[in-house]
Protein backbone atom coordinates (compact mmCIF):
# COMPACT_ATOMS: atom_id res chain seq x y z
CA UNK A 1 0.00 0.00 0.00
CA UNK A 2 1.21 3.44 -1.08
CA UNK A 3 0.67 5.19 1.94
CA UNK A 4 1.33 8.92 0.89
CA UNK A 5 -0.81 7.96 -2.05
CA UNK A 6 -4.56 6.95 -0.23
CA UNK A 7 -3.40 10.28 2.15
CA UNK A 8 -3.64 12.22 -0.96
CA UNK A 9 -6.51 10.71 -2.23
CA UNK A 10 -8.90 10.61 1.07
CA UNK A 11 -7.52 14.23 1.53
CA UNK A 12 -8.59 15.32 -1.77
CA UNK A 13 -12.44 13.51 -1.41
CA UNK A 14 -13.38 14.75 1.50
CA UNK A 15 -12.99 18.43 0.44
CA UNK A 16 -9.55 19.31 0.23
CA UNK A 17 -6.80 20.56 3.71
CA UNK A 18 -9.62 23.75 4.09
CA UNK A 19 -12.56 21.68 4.69
CA UNK A 20 -10.89 19.63 7.37
CA UNK A 21 -11.36 20.73 11.00
CA UNK A 22 -9.28 17.98 12.85
CA UNK A 23 -8.47 14.52 12.40
CA UNK A 24 -7.19 11.60 14.60
CA UNK A 25 -7.02 7.77 14.41
CA UNK A 26 -8.16 4.90 16.75
CA UNK A 27 -6.80 1.12 16.10
CA UNK A 28 -8.57 1.23 12.30
CA UNK A 29 -10.01 4.50 11.15
CA UNK A 30 -9.74 7.89 10.29
CA UNK A 31 -11.61 9.80 12.41
CA UNK A 32 -12.32 13.51 10.96
CA UNK A 33 -14.23 16.66 11.74
CA UNK A 34 -14.88 18.38 8.49
CA UNK A 35 -16.48 21.76 8.08
CA UNK A 36 -19.52 20.28 5.22
CA UNK A 37 -19.77 16.75 5.25
CA UNK A 38 -21.87 17.17 1.83
CA UNK A 39 -18.48 18.00 0.01
CA UNK A 40 -17.26 14.81 1.18
CA UNK A 41 -17.25 12.13 -1.97
CA UNK A 42 -18.08 9.08 -0.05
CA UNK A 43 -18.75 6.98 -2.64
CA UNK A 44 -15.37 7.41 -4.33
CA UNK A 45 -14.02 7.01 -0.79
CA UNK A 46 -15.11 3.76 -0.61
CA UNK A 47 -13.35 2.25 -3.41
CA UNK A 48 -9.84 3.56 -2.95
CA UNK A 49 -7.44 0.96 -2.29
CA UNK A 50 -6.76 0.61 1.06
CA UNK A 51 -10.16 2.02 2.44
CA UNK A 52 -12.55 -0.44 3.42
CA UNK A 53 -15.50 1.35 3.93
CA UNK A 54 -17.05 5.21 5.39
CA UNK A 55 -19.13 5.32 8.35
CA UNK A 56 -20.62 9.01 9.57
CA UNK A 57 -21.27 9.11 13.39
CA UNK A 58 -21.13 11.10 16.21
CA UNK A 59 -20.18 14.14 14.24
CA UNK A 60 -17.35 12.29 13.15
CA UNK A 61 -16.28 11.47 8.98
CA UNK A 62 -14.64 8.03 9.65
CA UNK A 63 -12.69 6.60 7.02
CA UNK A 64 -12.02 2.43 7.68
CA UNK A 65 -8.11 1.39 7.04
CA UNK A 66 -7.53 -1.48 8.85
CA UNK A 67 -4.51 -2.49 10.91
CA UNK A 68 -2.46 0.17 8.50
CA UNK A 69 -4.31 3.13 10.12
CA UNK A 70 -1.19 4.59 11.87
CA UNK A 71 0.88 4.71 8.55
CA UNK A 72 -1.87 6.50 6.84
CA UNK A 73 -2.62 8.90 9.28
CA UNK A 74 1.41 10.04 9.56
CA UNK A 75 1.23 11.03 6.20
CA UNK A 76 -2.21 12.48 6.68
CA UNK A 77 -0.70 14.65 9.39
CA UNK A 78 2.34 15.93 6.81
CA UNK A 79 -0.09 17.08 4.20
CA UNK A 80 -2.10 18.90 6.51
CA UNK A 81 -0.55 20.38 9.55
CA UNK A 82 0.54 18.40 12.88
CA UNK A 83 -2.12 20.65 14.61
CA UNK A 84 -4.91 19.71 12.90
CA UNK A 85 -3.84 16.30 12.60
CA UNK A 86 -3.61 16.34 16.90
CA UNK A 87 -7.43 17.50 17.03
CA UNK A 88 -6.52 21.17 18.53
CA UNK A 89 -9.02 23.03 16.62
CA UNK A 90 -11.84 24.23 18.27
CA UNK A 91 -14.74 22.09 16.42
CA UNK A 92 -18.92 21.90 16.92
CA UNK A 93 -20.21 18.80 17.27
CA UNK A 94 -23.39 17.75 15.02
CA UNK A 95 -25.94 15.28 16.09
CA UNK A 96 -28.35 14.93 19.14
CA UNK A 97 -27.49 14.74 22.36
CA UNK A 98 -26.21 11.12 22.27
CA UNK A 99 -24.19 11.75 19.31
CA UNK A 100 -22.43 14.31 21.31
CA UNK A 101 -22.49 11.86 24.45
CA UNK A 102 -20.83 9.61 22.21
CA UNK A 103 -18.25 11.40 20.08
CA UNK A 104 -17.10 12.72 23.41
CA UNK A 105 -16.71 9.45 25.05
CA UNK A 106 -14.70 8.13 21.55
CA UNK A 107 -12.79 11.53 22.48
CA UNK A 108 -11.78 10.55 25.86
CA UNK A 109 -10.79 7.08 25.82
CA UNK A 110 -10.12 6.86 22.32
CA UNK A 111 -6.16 7.89 22.98
CA UNK A 112 -5.84 5.07 25.94
CA UNK A 113 -7.47 2.17 24.29
CA UNK A 114 -4.34 0.30 23.36
CA UNK A 115 -2.49 0.52 26.86
CA UNK A 116 -6.04 -0.12 28.75
CA UNK A 117 -6.61 -3.09 26.79
CA UNK A 118 -3.16 -3.96 27.24
CA UNK A 119 -2.93 -3.48 30.76
CA UNK A 120 -6.02 -5.49 31.10
CA UNK A 121 -4.94 -8.39 29.17
CA UNK A 122 -1.64 -8.29 31.22
CA UNK A 123 -3.57 -8.74 34.40
CA UNK A 124 -5.65 -11.38 33.12
CA UNK A 125 -2.94 -13.52 32.36
CA UNK A 126 -1.06 -12.88 35.40
CA UNK A 127 -4.45 -14.23 37.14
CA UNK A 128 -4.21 -17.14 34.41
CA UNK A 129 -0.93 -18.33 35.51
CA UNK A 130 -1.16 -17.73 38.88
CA UNK A 131 -4.22 -20.17 39.03
CA UNK A 132 -2.29 -22.70 37.02
CA UNK A 133 0.22 -22.31 39.86
CA UNK A 134 2.72 -21.28 37.92
CA UNK A 135 3.96 -18.61 39.39
CA UNK A 136 2.79 -16.85 42.70
CA UNK A 137 1.96 -13.46 43.71
CA UNK A 138 5.06 -13.32 46.18
CA UNK A 139 7.35 -14.15 43.39
CA UNK A 140 8.93 -10.78 42.08
CA UNK A 141 8.11 -11.53 38.24
CA UNK A 142 4.38 -11.42 39.38
CA UNK A 143 4.68 -8.19 41.80
CA UNK A 144 6.66 -6.43 39.15
CA UNK A 145 3.98 -7.27 36.22
CA UNK A 146 1.32 -6.82 38.40
CA UNK A 147 2.65 -3.49 38.79
CA UNK A 148 2.50 -2.60 35.40
CA UNK A 149 -0.99 -4.48 34.85
CA UNK A 150 -2.87 -2.10 37.84
CA UNK A 151 -1.08 0.70 37.40
CA UNK A 152 -3.25 2.57 34.36
CA UNK A 153 -6.31 1.49 36.68
CA UNK A 154 -4.97 2.50 39.63
CA UNK A 155 -3.93 6.26 38.20
CA UNK A 156 -6.98 6.17 35.78
CA UNK A 157 -7.58 9.82 37.01
CA UNK A 158 -4.49 10.89 36.00
CA UNK A 159 -4.73 9.50 32.54
CA UNK A 160 -8.44 10.02 31.72
CA UNK A 161 -7.60 13.70 33.28
CA UNK A 162 -5.10 14.95 30.73
CA UNK A 163 -7.04 13.11 28.07
CA UNK A 164 -10.43 14.38 28.86
CA UNK A 165 -8.48 17.87 29.25
CA UNK A 166 -7.35 18.08 25.75
CA UNK A 167 -11.15 16.32 24.38
CA UNK A 168 -12.82 19.94 26.76
CA UNK A 169 -10.06 22.02 24.79
CA UNK A 170 -8.50 23.06 28.23
CA UNK A 171 -4.92 22.95 29.77
CA UNK A 172 -4.62 18.99 29.72
CA UNK A 173 -1.85 19.15 32.50
CA UNK A 174 -4.09 21.55 34.87
CA UNK A 175 -6.57 18.50 34.76
CA UNK A 176 -4.01 15.64 34.87
CA UNK A 177 -2.73 17.44 38.37
CA UNK A 178 -6.60 17.46 39.35
CA UNK A 179 -6.79 13.69 38.96
CA UNK A 180 -3.58 13.12 40.36
CA UNK A 181 -4.72 15.29 43.51
CA UNK A 182 -7.76 12.78 43.48
CA UNK A 183 -4.91 9.71 44.19
CA UNK A 184 -2.89 11.32 46.15
CA UNK A 185 -1.21 9.15 48.94
CA UNK A 186 -1.91 11.24 51.89
CA UNK A 187 -5.60 11.49 51.30
CA UNK A 188 -5.77 7.83 50.37
CA UNK A 189 -4.18 7.68 53.72
CA UNK A 190 -6.50 9.86 55.39
CA UNK A 191 -9.37 7.77 53.71
CA UNK A 192 -7.88 4.20 54.88
CA UNK A 193 -7.57 5.56 58.31
CA UNK A 194 -10.99 7.13 58.32
CA UNK A 195 -9.94 10.48 59.77
CA UNK A 196 -12.40 13.34 59.28
CA UNK A 197 -11.38 16.30 57.31
CA UNK A 198 -12.51 19.80 56.50
CA UNK A 199 -12.10 22.50 54.26
CA UNK A 200 -12.72 25.98 55.70
CA UNK A 201 -14.78 24.53 58.36
CA UNK A 202 -16.58 22.65 55.52
CA UNK A 203 -16.59 18.57 55.85
CA UNK A 204 -15.05 16.89 53.12
CA UNK A 205 -15.91 13.55 51.97
CA UNK A 206 -12.99 11.67 51.96
CA UNK A 207 -13.12 8.34 49.10
CA UNK A 208 -11.02 6.44 47.14
CA UNK A 209 -10.60 7.99 43.25
CA UNK A 210 -8.71 5.39 42.33
CA UNK A 211 -9.35 3.38 38.86
CA UNK A 212 -12.28 6.32 39.26
CA UNK A 213 -14.32 7.40 35.55
CA UNK A 214 -16.82 9.97 36.42
CA UNK A 215 -15.22 12.40 39.01
CA UNK A 216 -12.29 13.05 36.81
CA UNK A 217 -14.40 13.65 33.79
CA UNK A 218 -16.85 16.28 35.43
CA UNK A 219 -13.80 18.03 37.15
CA UNK A 220 -11.83 18.68 33.73
CA UNK A 221 -15.46 19.44 32.00
CA UNK A 222 -15.80 22.00 34.83
CA UNK A 223 -12.45 23.49 34.28
CA UNK A 224 -12.73 23.88 30.73
CA UNK A 225 -15.92 26.02 31.00
CA UNK A 226 -14.31 28.24 34.44
CA UNK A 227 -11.09 29.13 32.48
CA UNK A 228 -12.64 30.35 29.78
CA UNK A 229 -13.89 32.82 31.80
CA UNK A 230 -10.91 33.27 33.42
CA UNK A 231 -9.14 33.75 30.20
CA UNK A 232 -11.70 36.61 29.67
CA UNK A 233 -10.73 38.30 33.14
CA UNK A 234 -7.04 38.09 33.43
CA UNK A 235 -4.46 40.11 31.50
CA UNK A 236 -2.63 38.05 28.83
CA UNK A 237 0.52 38.64 30.82
CA UNK A 238 -0.88 37.26 33.61
CA UNK A 239 -2.74 34.09 32.21
CA UNK A 240 0.07 31.32 32.61
CA UNK A 241 0.61 31.19 36.26
CA UNK A 242 -2.53 32.55 37.49
CA UNK A 243 -5.23 30.54 35.66
CA UNK A 244 -3.84 27.25 36.25
CA UNK A 245 -3.29 28.74 39.89
CA UNK A 246 -6.41 29.62 40.31
CA UNK A 247 -8.24 26.65 38.61
CA UNK A 248 -6.07 24.65 41.36
CA UNK A 249 -7.29 26.56 43.94
CA UNK A 250 -10.87 26.41 43.00
CA UNK A 251 -11.10 23.24 41.29
CA UNK A 252 -9.68 20.50 43.80
CA UNK A 253 -11.62 21.44 46.78
CA UNK A 254 -14.25 21.52 44.74
CA UNK A 255 -13.87 18.06 43.17
CA UNK A 256 -13.41 16.87 47.00
CA UNK A 257 -16.39 18.50 48.24
CA UNK A 258 -19.22 18.07 45.65
CA UNK A 259 -17.77 16.76 42.40
CA UNK A 260 -16.05 13.70 43.34
CA UNK A 261 -19.12 12.67 46.12
CA UNK A 262 -21.84 12.90 43.78
CA UNK A 263 -19.94 11.30 40.86
CA UNK A 264 -19.09 7.94 43.10
CA UNK A 265 -22.99 8.11 44.24
CA UNK A 266 -23.78 8.28 40.37
CA UNK A 267 -21.24 5.82 39.86
CA UNK A 268 -23.04 3.00 42.13
CA UNK A 269 -25.82 4.38 41.08
CA UNK A 270 -25.12 3.51 37.11
CA UNK A 271 -23.56 -0.12 38.42
CA UNK A 272 -26.90 -1.00 40.40
CA UNK A 273 -29.07 0.22 36.56
CA UNK A 274 -26.75 -1.90 34.72
CA UNK A 275 -27.30 -4.81 37.00
CA UNK A 276 -30.80 -4.45 37.57
CA UNK A 277 -31.35 -4.99 33.54
CA UNK A 278 -29.15 -7.40 33.89
CA UNK A 279 -30.54 -9.63 36.73
CA UNK A 280 -34.17 -9.49 35.00
CA UNK A 281 -32.99 -12.30 32.65
CA UNK A 282 -29.06 -12.36 31.77
CA UNK A 283 -29.47 -14.82 28.89
CA UNK A 284 -32.24 -12.96 27.17
CA UNK A 285 -30.19 -9.47 27.32
CA UNK A 286 -27.05 -11.44 26.22
CA UNK A 287 -29.21 -12.97 23.70
CA UNK A 288 -30.24 -9.15 22.41
CA UNK A 289 -27.16 -6.90 23.24
CA UNK A 290 -24.96 -9.40 22.02
CA UNK A 291 -27.10 -9.81 18.66
CA UNK A 292 -27.23 -6.07 17.84
CA UNK A 293 -23.86 -5.41 19.08
CA UNK A 294 -21.70 -5.18 16.47
CA UNK A 295 -24.48 -2.86 14.19
CA UNK A 296 -23.72 -0.77 17.67
CA UNK A 297 -19.88 -0.95 16.33
CA UNK A 298 -20.42 0.25 13.00
CA UNK A 299 -22.08 3.57 13.99
CA UNK A 300 -19.25 4.41 16.94
CA UNK A 301 -21.70 3.56 19.69
CA UNK A 302 -19.83 1.27 21.22
CA UNK A 303 -17.70 4.29 22.76
CA UNK A 304 -20.88 4.77 25.11
CA UNK A 305 -20.59 1.67 26.70
CA UNK A 306 -16.93 1.73 27.84
CA UNK A 307 -17.61 3.98 30.65
CA UNK A 308 -20.59 1.53 32.25
CA UNK A 309 -17.84 -1.72 31.97
CA UNK A 310 -14.84 0.63 33.46
CA UNK A 311 -17.49 1.42 36.34
CA UNK A 312 -18.47 -2.04 36.77
CA UNK A 313 -15.12 -2.97 37.48
CA UNK A 314 -14.53 0.11 40.09
CA UNK A 315 -18.06 -0.30 41.74
CA UNK A 316 -18.86 -4.07 41.87
CA UNK A 317 -15.18 -5.43 41.64
CA UNK A 318 -16.40 -7.33 37.74
CA UNK A 319 -18.70 -6.24 34.67
CA UNK A 320 -21.25 -8.86 33.71
CA UNK A 321 -21.92 -6.53 30.36
CA UNK A 322 -18.75 -6.76 28.51
CA UNK A 323 -18.79 -10.61 29.26
CA UNK A 324 -22.01 -10.65 27.63
CA UNK A 325 -20.58 -8.56 24.20
CA UNK A 326 -17.11 -10.76 24.17
CA UNK A 327 -18.40 -12.95 21.87
CA UNK A 328 -19.36 -10.96 19.14
CA UNK A 329 -15.87 -10.37 17.87
CA UNK A 330 -15.88 -14.47 17.66
CA UNK A 331 -18.78 -14.80 15.65
CA UNK A 332 -17.68 -12.08 13.27
CA UNK A 333 -14.67 -14.21 12.89
CA UNK A 334 -16.21 -17.08 12.16
CA UNK A 335 -18.37 -16.02 9.37
CA UNK A 336 -15.16 -14.49 7.86
CA UNK A 337 -13.68 -17.85 8.59
CA UNK A 338 -16.22 -19.47 6.85
CA UNK A 339 -16.25 -17.35 3.45
CA UNK A 340 -12.71 -18.60 3.63
CA UNK A 341 -12.98 -21.52 3.35
CA UNK A 342 -15.99 -21.62 0.81
CA UNK A 343 -15.26 -18.79 -1.47
CA UNK A 344 -12.90 -19.95 -5.08
CA UNK A 345 -12.25 -16.51 -5.88
CA UNK A 346 -8.52 -15.56 -5.25
CA UNK A 347 -9.29 -11.79 -3.68
CA UNK A 348 -11.52 -13.19 -1.45
CA UNK A 349 -10.07 -16.13 0.18
CA UNK A 350 -7.20 -13.87 0.66
CA UNK A 351 -8.71 -10.67 2.18
CA UNK A 352 -11.30 -13.38 4.00
CA UNK A 353 -8.31 -15.24 5.54
CA UNK A 354 -6.47 -12.11 6.36
CA UNK A 355 -9.53 -10.70 8.20
CA UNK A 356 -10.40 -13.79 10.25
CA UNK A 357 -6.57 -13.65 11.47
CA UNK A 358 -7.41 -10.21 12.75
CA UNK A 359 -10.61 -11.06 14.00
CA UNK A 360 -8.85 -13.85 16.36
CA UNK A 361 -6.44 -10.84 17.50
CA UNK A 362 -9.75 -8.60 18.45
CA UNK A 363 -9.70 -6.57 15.55
CA UNK A 364 -13.24 -6.91 13.81
CA UNK A 365 -13.36 -4.34 10.98
CA UNK A 366 -11.42 -6.12 8.21
CA UNK A 367 -13.91 -9.47 8.87
CA UNK A 368 -16.84 -6.35 8.88
CA UNK A 369 -16.05 -3.81 6.53
CA UNK A 370 -13.89 -6.25 4.43
CA UNK A 371 -16.01 -8.98 3.98
CA UNK A 372 -18.91 -10.05 5.90
CA UNK A 373 -21.01 -6.74 5.50
CA UNK A 374 -20.86 -6.13 1.53
CA UNK A 375 -21.79 -9.88 1.06
CA UNK A 376 -24.66 -9.11 4.05
CA UNK A 377 -25.52 -12.43 4.62
CA UNK A 378 -22.60 -13.52 6.46
CA UNK A 379 -23.04 -10.12 8.67
CA UNK A 380 -26.64 -11.58 9.60
CA UNK A 381 -25.08 -15.09 10.35
CA UNK A 382 -22.87 -12.92 12.54
CA UNK A 383 -25.28 -11.23 14.42
CA UNK A 384 -27.03 -14.48 14.89
CA UNK A 385 -23.91 -16.55 16.17
CA UNK A 386 -23.52 -13.26 18.53
CA UNK A 387 -26.77 -13.56 20.16
CA UNK A 388 -26.37 -17.09 20.76
CA UNK A 389 -23.29 -16.79 22.64
CA UNK A 390 -24.36 -13.61 24.23
CA UNK A 391 -27.35 -15.90 25.57
CA UNK A 392 -25.02 -18.47 26.86
CA UNK A 393 -22.41 -16.31 28.53
CA UNK A 394 -25.58 -14.54 30.24
CA UNK A 395 -26.79 -18.04 31.50
CA UNK A 396 -23.52 -18.65 33.03
CA UNK A 397 -23.33 -15.53 34.59
CA UNK A 398 -19.89 -14.70 32.99
CA UNK A 399 -17.76 -12.25 34.19
CA UNK A 400 -15.08 -9.60 33.37
CA UNK A 401 -12.39 -9.00 36.58
CA UNK A 402 -10.13 -6.55 37.73
CA UNK A 403 -9.67 -4.20 33.84
CA UNK A 404 -10.95 -4.32 30.22
CA UNK A 405 -10.47 -6.39 27.52
CA UNK A 406 -11.05 -5.03 24.13
CA UNK A 407 -11.61 -8.70 22.34
CA UNK A 408 -9.71 -11.53 20.81
CA UNK A 409 -7.88 -14.71 22.61
CA UNK A 410 -5.63 -12.88 24.51
CA UNK A 411 -8.17 -11.84 26.73
CA UNK A 412 -10.16 -14.52 27.62
CA UNK A 413 -7.98 -14.98 30.48
CA UNK A 414 -9.40 -11.48 32.07
CA UNK A 415 -12.75 -13.56 32.33
CA UNK A 416 -11.36 -15.97 35.01
CA UNK A 417 -12.13 -15.30 38.39
CA UNK A 418 -9.26 -14.38 40.65
CA UNK A 419 -10.33 -16.95 43.01
CA UNK A 420 -10.12 -19.61 40.79
CA UNK A 421 -11.57 -20.75 37.24
CA UNK A 422 -15.66 -21.72 38.04
CA UNK A 423 -18.45 -22.71 35.88
CA UNK A 424 -19.00 -18.89 35.08
CA UNK A 425 -15.70 -18.53 32.90
CA UNK A 426 -16.35 -22.42 31.47
CA UNK A 427 -19.78 -21.01 30.42
CA UNK A 428 -18.39 -18.05 29.08
CA UNK A 429 -15.77 -19.91 26.99
CA UNK A 430 -18.77 -22.79 25.52
CA UNK A 431 -20.15 -18.56 24.55
CA UNK A 432 -17.17 -17.90 22.14
CA UNK A 433 -17.03 -21.27 20.78
CA UNK A 434 -21.25 -21.03 20.35
CA UNK A 435 -20.91 -17.51 18.71
CA UNK A 436 -17.81 -18.75 16.39
CA UNK A 437 -19.30 -22.00 15.54
CA UNK A 438 -22.87 -21.23 14.95
CA UNK A 439 -21.85 -17.96 12.78
CA UNK A 440 -19.49 -20.31 10.86
CA UNK A 441 -22.17 -23.14 10.06
CA UNK A 442 -24.89 -20.29 8.95
CA UNK A 443 -22.55 -18.38 6.87
CA UNK A 444 -20.55 -22.11 5.36
CA UNK A 445 -24.08 -23.46 4.27
CA UNK A 446 -26.26 -20.06 3.68
CA UNK A 447 -24.43 -17.01 3.73
CA UNK A 448 -22.53 -17.54 0.72
CA UNK A 449 -22.44 -18.36 -2.82
CA UNK A 450 -20.93 -17.63 -5.64
CA UNK A 451 -23.60 -15.86 -7.30
CA UNK A 452 -23.55 -13.12 -4.35
CA UNK A 453 -19.50 -13.17 -4.76
CA UNK A 454 -20.58 -12.37 -8.82
CA UNK A 455 -23.20 -9.97 -8.00
CA UNK A 456 -21.09 -8.01 -5.36
CA UNK A 457 -18.14 -7.54 -7.78
CA UNK A 458 -20.75 -6.35 -10.75
CA UNK A 459 -21.78 -3.43 -8.42
CA UNK A 460 -18.02 -2.61 -7.89
CA UNK A 461 -17.60 -2.50 -11.23
CA UNK A 462 -20.66 -0.54 -11.91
Amino acid sequence: MNYEKLARQIIQEVGGKENINSVIHCVTRLRFKLKDQSLAKTEVIKELPGVMTVVISGGQYQVVIGDQVPNVYAEVSKLIGKETAEDTDETVEEGGLFSKFVALMSGIFMPVMGVLAAAGILKGFLVALTVLGWISEEMGVYKILFAASDAFFYFMPILLGFSAGKTFKTNQYTTAVIGATLVYPTMLEIYNAGEALTFLQIPVVLMNYTQSVIPIILAAFITAKFEKLLLKAIPKSLQLIFVPLIILVIIVPLSFIVIGPISVYASELLAKGAMALYSLSPAVTGLILAGIWQIAVIFGLHWAFIPIFINNITTLGFDPINALLYCTVFAQTGAALAIALRTKETKMKTLSATATLSGFLGITEPAIYGVNLPLKRPFIMGCIGGGAGGAIAGFFSGKMYGGFASGGVFGIPMFINPEGANSEFYGFAVSLIVALGVAFILTYLFGYSQKMQLNQDQKKSA
